[in-house]
């Protein structure tokens, strides 16, 4: 980097010589992390490995431009059913994958919160949903969360702070109305996409390039809502910053190394909050390993790294009679959670919720490329012929719950990126219960796809919202965070996000990061008033 750019960029540096707080990762949890506790007059500092993003130049109506909001760094997977990491979990950017989210935006249910003492398997979280009520209440009117007067599921039944989106795709509302023939209620799905003007933004228009980036801002992403109004609040955002190193005195973290533009900085702290994504969490954890943390920092109990999961999302596409036009609206626009909790008579515990999602071309044609055909893949004119017909085809999605595994691991390869760093190895393996609940989820998407009046067509293998690997817990013998995100080893060191989740539940994260980071920055600006830190 050249001697001026490097000057340019110390200029820049708000809070150089120390701050309150520094945020690694301006995702879901780290844009409501700089917003809330710079609210309260605390001195903010947010380092991110990715761009900040302008919507109106760098996203575009183009499927394959914006894979680089995703994370596209090598990762190295294993297992008996190795993960696909990149566009459809983790971003790379101010917003992070909240830039290229479907939207959805759903609470867990009381039994994910004690799925050991309901159901017998996995474990329970140190909190239970009332403990997390009031801060759901706040993040979707705080955001303006859009959806149906009456939820039928979990203890939220609405109404939500903006009516539903109106008109509904073709393939949602197929969706419903095959669910209605199979008695199986549905809802219009919530979300956090706009129905109505909101804070200087514009509803939604239905373009259906949500996963593109939103160029007309209607919707939420922390780009274009907490860090704007964080920074306005005196919060310092540094983006193109990779975070390489947690530094430690021995007892406590004094802050973190970063590398900017191939030069590398130094940002203290008096606390230092790790709000990455699940792979990168655990591999800096693991990386900043010291004589006093020899097997990584916060990993006393050695539970950094293990029991990652990743919702199943495998994908049922219907070839129908008549058009339905994939392309059309924002992608989820209806959904069912009727299979959500535990019904022993399926053979499996837990559960999961079906959507109605949109396609894109490119994205249909990549998917259904991977699909095994009597040992071989769809390629050439075969693919040619079935993309032909692709105004025709529905398309249903699953979110299952798959259990914690501790053999479900982020651990460090031998290899290492630009950074020196190792890069991650990701093993992941389905148990049987896992397996079980996608056969029955298939099955039931089939049926679907049936009364739609369509002949099931591809089932496509897939995963995303990839979650746990630093879970919280009230026993440091078994876990890594308090209920706060507060590790048990390192009092001034805190973890946020999906990382910190005990089980994955049924249903789509996003909500549930947000709601646990605003009430982590309300435990925060507590005890950091009271002197604790």
């Amino acid at each position: 980097m050249a001697n001026k750019e490097r000057l340019d960029f110390a200029a820049k540096r708000k809070y150089a010589d120390g701050a309150d707080v520094c945020i690694v990762g301006a995702g879901a949890a780290g844009g409501v992390l700089a917003y809330e506790l710079a609210k309260e007059g605390l001195k903010v500092v947010v380092l991110e490995a990715g761009p900040f993003w302008d919507p109106q130049h760098d996203f575009a109506s183009d499927e394959l431009a914006t894979r680089r909001l995703a994370w596209q760094a090598t990762r190295l997977v294993d297992g008996a059913n190795p993960l696909k990491l990149g566009h459809n979990n983790s971003g790379r950017g101010v917003g992070g994958g909240t830039v290229h989210f479907t939207g959805v935006f759903l609470r867990f249910h009381e039994s994910d919160f004690m799925t050991k003492s309901v159901d017998g398997v996995g474990e329970d979280w140190p909190i239970r949903y009332q403990d997390l009520a009031p801060y759901y209440d706040y993040i979707e009117r705080e955001i303006a969360v859009s959806g149906p007067n009456h939820f039928p599921w979990g203890s939220y039944n609405g109404p939500y702070p903006y009516p539903v989106r109106e008109p509904i795709s073709a393939n949602a509302q197929l969706f419903r109305e095959a669910c209605e023939q199979r008695g199986i209620e549905s809802v219009v799905a919530p979300l956090a996409i706009l129905s109505g003007p909101f804070d200087g933004r514009p509803p939604c228009i239905n373009r259906g390039f949500c996963n593109q980036g939103c160029m007309p801002n209607a919707k939420y992403s922390g780009l274009i809502h907490h860090i704007p109004k964080a920074i306005d609040l005196g919060a310092e955002v540094l983006a193109d910053c990779m975070v390489t190193q947690v530094l430690t005195d021995g007892t406590r973290t004094t802050g973190v190394v970063f590398d900017h533009d191939g030069e590398s900085y130094v940002q203290k702290a008096r606390v230092v909050i790790l709000a990455g994504f699940v792979v990168e969490t655990p591999r800096l954890l693991l990386h900043s390993a010291t004589p006093h943390f020899p097997e990584g920092l916060a990993n006393s109990s050695g539970w950094v790294g293990k029991a990652i999961m990743p919702h199943s999302s495998q994908d049922v596409y219907g070839l129908l009679p008549e058009e339905v036009r994939l392309y059309k609206g924002t992608p989820v626009l209806a959904l069912t959670q009727h299979f959500y909790e535990t019904d022993r008579d399926r053979g499996f515990a837990r559960g999961y919720t079906l959507s109605a999602h949109g396609s894109r071309p490119v994205g249909m044609a990549s998917a259904i490329a991977t699909e095994q055909q009597n040992g071989k893949m769809l390629w050439g004119q075969k693919l040619r012929r079935t993309m032909l017909d692709y105004n025709w085809y529905a398309r249903i999605t699953l979110v299952g719950e798959v259990l914690p595994n501790p053999d479900n691991k982020v651990s460090l390869a031998n290899e290492k990126d630009e950074y020196g760093m190792p890069l991650a190895r990701v093993t992941f393996s389905y148990g049987e219960n896992d397996k079980r609940l996608i056969s029955h989820a298939i099955e039931q998407m089939n049926e679907l796809i049936l009364a739609m009046g369509g002949k099931p067509a591809h089932v496509v293998e897939d995963t995303a919202h990839l979650m746990g690997g630093c879970r919280m817990g009230d026993d440091p013998k078994t876990s890594v965070v308090d209920s706060f995100g507060r590790c048990h080893d390192i009092p001034n060191l805190y973890i946020a996000g999906a990382s910190t989740f005990v089980t994955s539940s049924g249903a789509n994260p996003t909500n549930t990061v947000m709601a646990l980071a605003a009430r982590t920055a309300d435990h925060l600006v507590e005890v950091m008033r009271a002197g604790e830190l």
